[in-house]
């Protein structure tokens, strides 16, 4: 029986269990579109305004998932827009499919129209990189494509010029699902009980978990709470244990709390779980350290180990729960918690404290956190809104918090709510960004239109890049290119056919949260903002000497005195607690 190629692919394609591809025809790529408009009943294809929209749409997809997501462009100019989405899904760690368009193959190699060579453009954003030319067997390519994305968590990559997948072939592959299972590993109790006389002997032990916990949250909860460990998580992690558990120390570094920053240093004992931190000047390296993952070339890579575990996390902390000893009480814990209190309390003071018109980020982001539902989803931009995000949302681990972790890209919010929102439906969607990173991406407000999405987008319009004017000050640099149009985003989602609303008090905007709990169609709230400094828990001395350096050359030049954050925040920063 004979098959056209590309119908064969988009079956292959839809036997891994792919509905949606993020993308945007074109001449290279139609006969696969083609393909894709017979099989519309199985797999949508969601046709963006950007190709970086559809590859930070495909990344968050799977790292929301953990299931494969899929997009698609041309050759040339398109497939160059998706390399900044296809980075962020390679260093987060999600399997992404991008299937590229290519010139048709008798015109390759002779300088054509768009010609570039994509196989090596993209060799180093890619674990599968492959071009190909044989119409039998891409069937079988797809295939391998897929398992290789999900089984190393990256991205894969297939270049297809336009005229390969419109041959006939034979249709005799039958794809490996079925087949497909991922690593397994065998965990020694020996190893188990190595890690448990280790914790044993310390009496200050302190948990860093990772996104690697995601599938053990149930099995985490019970380790810290049967040992009495405080525990950091990772910002990608953010939620994996309910921000608001006594236990719970946040995050730690620049956009970390105080008492993650303390506890870290009065720590003698380092649990790392499922994690690759790369800021390890925040980690103390004086003191032992126990590692837990399932990628072997993580283990000490960031701290030195005494005791490395390679496995499932989930099956380790279940055996460490089993195998070991409850701790009745550990004083080095309850101090963890007191400081964390005290910590609370002063953030309390932060979002209520008084201000000029507009409104406050610290107070905004709280307020959302309040209200939120219990399943929602956060997709949290670049900038002042990873700080605040990071502060004064208390995610649960029922909820989804998606950001763009290690790559740290702009942009990445409003994808990241349209791949939620598509994915999971029925879970209510909140989307924080900063005016520069939507203006990056603005024009597919108007795909969340187009395809239904319900969702609530905040935008903090300070019509500055507040974090970079902060990142300046702190390096003993004067402001300068931070400043950003004055831009009425409302009028902007409104003509794109969704609801738009200027939002300029604090009162104003708790109210629109309450108005849009269950939005019927995408939402933009346009939120003037006040210009609040994201401070880091603890200053250090070449960030205190940073800002000294850039409040003198401030005076000199402006011949006044900068405007600076309440003495209070300021002095926080620096004392203990």
């Amino acid at each position: 029986m004979k098959v056209r190629a590309s119908d064969k692919m988009v079956d292959v394609m839809s036997k891994w269990g792919i509905d949606n591809v993020f993308g945007i025809p074109g001449d290279s790529v139609d006969t696969t579109i083609d393909a894709l408009y017979r099989a519309k009943d199985k797999i949508k294809f969601t046709h963006v305004l950007h190709e970086e929209v559809a590859a930070l749409a495909a990344s968050s997809h799977g790292k929301l998932t953990g299931e494969i997501g899929v997009c698609l462009s041309i050759g040339g100019p398109g497939a160059i827009h998706l390399l900044n989405g296809l980075y962020d899904a390679k260093m987060d760690h999600a399997p992404v499919l991008a299937i590229l368009g290519q010139v048709p193959s008798p015109t390759m190699n002779t300088d054509y129209f768009q010609e570039v060579d994509t196989h090596v453009l993209f060799e180093d954003v890619a674990v599968y990189n492959k071009q190909v030319m044989n119409p039998q067997t891409l069937p079988q390519v797809v295939d391998e494509a897929i398992r290789t994305a999900i089984s190393k968590k990256g991205v894969a990559v297939l270049t297809i010029p336009d005229d390969v997948p419109d041959h006939m072939i034979t249709d005799g592959f039958q794809p490996n699902v079925d087949n497909f299972k991922e690593e397994e590993y065998v965990v020694s109790d020996n190893d188990i009980a190595a890690a448990l006389k280790l914790m044993e002997n310390h009496s200050n032990p302190l948990v860093l978990s990772g996104r690697g916990v995601e599938d053990a949250k149930p099995e985490l909860l019970e380790f810290i709470e049967k040992y009495k460990l405080p525990i950091i998580q990772t910002m990608p992690a953010k939620g994996t244990v309910d921000d608001s558990h006594p236990y719970n120390l946040g995050q730690v570094g620049k956009l970390g709390t105080k008492p993650a920053y303390e506890m870290m240093q009065k720590a003698d004992l380092l649990i790392m779980l499922g994690t690759n931190y790369p800021f390890s000047a925040y980690l103390n390296h004086k003191i032992d350290a126990i590692q837990v993952d399932t990628d072997a070339d993580k283990l000490g890579k960031r701290h030195k180990v005494n005791v490395a575990i390679q496995g499932d996390i989930k099956t380790v902390l279940s055996r460490m729960n089993e195998m070991g000893n409850p701790v009745s009480e550990r004083p080095y814990l309850d101090t963890a918690v007191k400081r964390m209190a005290t910590w609370r309390g002063w953030m309390n003071d932060v979002y209520s404290k008084d201000h000029k018109a507009g409104v406050l980020p610290s107070k905004m982001f709280h307020t959302v956190s309040e209200q939120a539902e219990d399943n929602a989803v956060w997709s949290i931009d670049v900038g002042t809104s990873t700080s605040f995000g990071a502060r004064f949302i208390d995610v649960k681990p029922t909820q989804k918090y998606t950001i763009s972790s290690w790559l740290g890209t702009m942009g990445c919010s409003l994808p990241g709510a349209i791949a939620s929102k598509m994915a999971m439906p029925e879970r209510p969607v909140y989307g924080f960004m900063g005016d520069g990173a939507f203006s990056m991406v603005m024009q597919d407000f108007a795909t969340a239109v187009r395809y239904d999405l319900p969702m609530v987008l905040i935008v903090l319009n300070n019509k500055l890049l507040a974090f970079i004017q902060y990142e300046q000050q702190s390096a003993g640099q004067q402001n300068y290119a931070v400043s950003l149009p004055d831009i009425d985003f409302a009028k902007f989602a409104e003509a794109c056919g969704g609801i738009g609303e200027r939002i300029t008090t604090d009162e104003e905007f708790e109210a629109a949260i309450k108005k849009y709990r269950n939005p019927k169609k995408p939402v933009l709230l346009d939120v003037a903002t006040v210009d609040e400094a994201p401070l880091p828990g603890q200053i250090v001395m070449e960030e205190a000497l940073g800002y000294t350096k850039f409040g003198l050359g401030y005076v000199a030049d402006k011949k006044k005195l900068p405007q600076l954050p309440p003495v209070k925040e300021m002095m926080r920063s620096f004392l203990k607690i």
